[in-house]
């Protein structure tokens, strides 16, 4: 992938956590969100544990592009975060996701990248693979269910702009898509993948 890929970058990681450390944990895995939140181009992060007794947890973060999140990755800040946390912390699984289907928020993305952490088995299988994206036609009937009714409010509200009728067509799509583009990736889109995150799993 192109270091100058414009999609955001979601990275899902698995870790094993010492259970009789759960709440240092915790509190270490907040602490590792409230860093990543400092830093430019951060989109959002989360994390959850596989089941009440699991040792598996989860941590969810997305960054604006690859740059963005290498200045994460490879920052003093995180080094230090992660040496606080290693005597009860490891990592199995890093995987790095993009495309359009980031918008299926995980587990429902495409694989871009794929390592074992420094302190996973050399071998051996991974346990619990994150599933892969939901078919195409899914992913299709999901963001058309989306875009037709935000494009059909925005058609309305902009018939009442004074004038907009009368613009060039160019012009007239170039204000839509402006206006319309942020409105689904932030608002319309995340929301539309949680209604139907149940037929996707399907």
């Amino acid at each position: 992938m192109a270091e100058n890929d414009p999609h955001p970058i979601t990275v899902a990681i698995e870790r094993r956590i010492d259970p009789a450390r759960a709440p240092e944990a915790t509190a270490w895995m907040q602490a590792g969100t409230d860093l990543a939140t400092t830093f430019e181009g951060f989109l959002g992060s989360g994390w959850v544990r596989a089941g009440e007794g699991s040792d598996l947890w989860y941590m969810l973060y997305r960054f604006r592009d690859i740059p963005t999140l290498e200045a994460w990755d490879d920052s003093p800040q995180r080094a230090w975060w992660l040496d606080s946390g290693r005597a009860f912390a490891s990592e199995v699984r890093v995987e790095r996701r993009t495309g359009i289907e980031g918008w299926f928020d995980a587990p429902f993305a495409t694989h871009v990248e794929s390592r074992r952490g420094a302190d996973a088995p050399a071998t051996g299988p991974i346990q619990h693979p994150i599933p892969a994206a939901p078919p195409r036609w899914k992913q299709a009937v999901t963001i058309w269910l989306g875009f037709f009714p935000t494009n059909l409010l925005a058609s309305w509200a902009l018939g009442y702009v004074p004038g907009f009728a009368d613009w060039p067509l160019v012009l007239r799509v170039l204000l839509a898509t402006v206006l319309l583009t942020p409105v689904m990736t932030y608002l319309v889109l995340p929301w539309v993948t949680r209604m139907l995150r149940p037929w996707l799993q399907r």
